[in-house]
């Protein structure tokens, strides 16, 4: 019988959020354990790269990986239906089996796929989703399938291991019987909750699963051994957090930590970056007394003729100066990865079309120009997201993502690349007049309706964060502000109501929000469609764009936000109480998807754009009709 080693496929965008390097991934018969980079070797002879020069600098300001070089796409290679022994079928992203305990589905017998216990059966080049292991009992007449045992060990340190079945059954202890028992399985849940039992055949113990589960659990499992499975490190290492029992499938097992961009062209200041960094070898040697005769001598500085300003040019050099001797501000320009975008969207005039990114912008109706300044069809845009890392247990914060510990993606130190993926679509962008913010954010900022989203910030931190951060703890820190909440539920409610007449599902949608910095103003909204497959460039979404279209588009998004079937509970709902940080929002309303949010349908209320049954909140939006 020949042997096949593709066992499943995914799409190149899940191995950015769902089943990258680390997570376990569900295949029909058995589950995987997606490997680090340092196996990628499954390359077709020109591996595809992703080029996009901010992400890249991004990547590389990430603890780790400042010598990343290139944003590598996942091996992928058509013909393995043609031929199922060519090049095609060696190319792909490396798993192993994990957990690697599995049960036979006959007797129950427990055992790790490592034994000769059990078999791996996969010999039909068109059917690796059939891939599976088989025991030899043979109870039914043919060798029963075998499945994974639904047990593992994780920390928030991002460690993975098997769940110490033996150790478990006999109370921290060997066998007295047999130094390698014989172990069995039973499930007899029938849906009313853990009921799994273990047992040892060589001499009779036995224990529930509940007995590992929760809180109370975790005083019956052993120490971290600190162990990072998808690298194959075995070597114990010091961990000093205490493993819990998941359940395989279960969604905190993984999280991805990703870092996205949209390609977009210089403008203006970054324009003039970009020059100097291009001809530095010709006016890197240059002193500003001789700029001006250098201008009309040095043939290359014709090109910096847009910019007609000798102190502007000078400071330009003396800043990628100071950046290639490690003093300049390269570490803030390339973490704000939105500044570049933010510019583009506004320039004037636009950017010119190129393949990656073209905008237009066809006006506004007369109704909404009070209220909305800029609106942009972007008609192509390229997005790319590049993997760094991952996290068990707890998600990222994606402000401060050194709160929660991010797991590896290679055994070396120094990195060269990491996984990538481009993905292509359309989009709108919404620009709000910045003196009506300005205004609303003066209006509010006093009011016990902030106060309230800022008091249940500071709560959320603290309950997440605070027993992990040693010294002092700033619980208020990245707060976002009252002008992100309106901008991100105003883009909450135009995502539904494009979703209803667009063709696109509100899952395909995704926003970027851009609001205020310290050191720029901004009032922006990016909602768009960029997914992996043919959705991506329907032109449904563009075409609301028009002038009357978009109007109707925006007037009924507030329309609908002035009533919800779950009010009055939703519009009286402040984030006073619990853990959560969002006011009078629910699904109903206002939540999307978690593929569209970039906040995690966190930081929304009604009662900041639109005039609700709510006294003493002043909205951004009062009398729209």
């Amino acid at each position: 019988m020949k042997f096949r080693r593709r066992v499943g496929a995914v799409r190149p965008s899940h191995l950015m959020f769902t089943s990258g390097i680390g997570s376990l991934v569900d295949l029909p018969n058995f589950s995987v354990l997606v490997r680090g980079t340092d196996d990628w070797t499954y390359f077709p002879s020109k591996p595809e790269t992703v080029d996009e020069r901010r992400l890249l600098a991004a990547v590389q300001r990430v603890d780790g990986l400042q010598d990343v070089t290139t944003l590598q796409k996942a091996p992928w290679m058509d013909g393995t239906d043609a031929d199922p022994d060519g090049e095609a079928s060696r190319v792909g992203v490396p798993v192993d089996p994990f957990p690697t305990w599995l049960r036979c589905t006959a007797c129950n017998e427990l055992a790790p796929f490592t034994t000769s216990v059990f078999r791996f059966v996969n010999d039909i080049p068109s059917r690796p989703h059939d891939a599976k292991f088989v025991h030899g009992c043979r109870r039914s007449g043919k060798p029963p399938l075998a499945v994974a045992a639904r047990f593992v060990l994780a920390c928030s340190n991002g460690h993975l291991d098997d769940f110490p079945y033996v150790l478990f059954v006999h109370q921290g202890t060997g066998c007295p019987e047999q130094r390698v028992p014989k172990m069995e399985m039973h499930d007899r849940s029938a849906n009313l909750g853990a009921n799994v039992e273990v047992r040892c055949k060589a001499c009779g113990a036995a224990r529930n699963m509940r007995e590992a589960l929760g809180k109370l659990g975790e005083k019956n499992l052993p120490a971290c051994r600190g162990r990072h499975a998808h690298l194959r490190v075995f070597s114990d290492e010091d961990c000093d957090q205490k493993p819990k029992t998941l359940v395989v499938g279960a969604s905190n097992q993984w999280f991805s930590r990703t870092l996205s961009a949209l390609a977009v062209p210089r403008t203006g200041q970054n324009e003039l970056a970009a020059l100097v960094e291009k001809y530095w070898d010709n006016i890197s040697g240059l002193n500003r007394e001789v700029l001006a005769f250098a201008r009309r001598a040095v043939p290359e500085l014709q090109h910096f003729s847009s910019f007609p300003d000798d102190d502007e040019l000078w400071a330009a050099i003396e800043a990628h100066q100071a950046r290639l001797d490690g003093g300049g501000d390269e570490e803030a320009d390339s973490t704000d990865l939105r500044a570049e975008e933010w510019q583009a969207f506004t320039a004037h005039p636009l950017p010119d079309p190129a393949l990656d990114f073209a905008l237009h912008e066809p006006g506004l109706a007369p109704e909404v120009t009070d209220y909305v300044e800029r609106l942009i069809q972007v008609e192509r845009l390229r997005e790319a997201r590049a993997l760094v890392g991952f996290t068990r247990l707890d998600a990222p914060d994606p402000e401060d993502p050194t709160l929660v510990k991010t797991a590896p993606l290679s055994r070396s130190t120094n990195p060269t690349w990491v996984p990538a993926t481009e993905v292509r679509g359309e989009g709108l962008f919404v620009k709000l007049p910045e003196h009506r913010m300005a205004e609303w954010e003066q209006e509010i900022a006093q009011l016990p309706a902030v106060a309230e989203h800022y008091e249940a910030y500071g709560r959320f931190r603290a309950n997440r964060y605070s027993d992990r951060v040693p010294g002092s703890f700033d619980r208020y820190k990245f707060w976002p502000g009252p002008r992100f909440i309106a901008l991100h539920t105003l883009s909450h409610l135009l995502i539904r109501t494009i979703a209803l007449e667009c063709g696109y599902s509100s899952a395909s949608l995704s926003e970027r929000i851009y609001a205020s910095t310290e050191d720029d103003e901004r009032a922006g909204i990016l909602i768009y469609t960029a997914v992996p497959d043919a959705e991506g460039t329907l032109g449904g979404l563009v075409s609301l764009g028009e002038p009357r279209e978009f109007s109707r588009i925006f007037r009924r998004a507030l329309r609908d936000a002035d009533r919800c079937s779950s009010d009055p509970l939703c519009v009286e709902r402040t984030p006073v109480h619990g853990d959560f940080l969002h006011g009078a929002a629910c699904h109903v309303c206002l939540f999307v998807s978690e593929t569209t949010c970039e906040r995690g349908n966190r930081f929304l209320d009604r009662r900041f754009v639109v005039p609700v049954a709510t006294p003493g909140v002043p909205s951004l939006f009062k009398d729209v009709a």
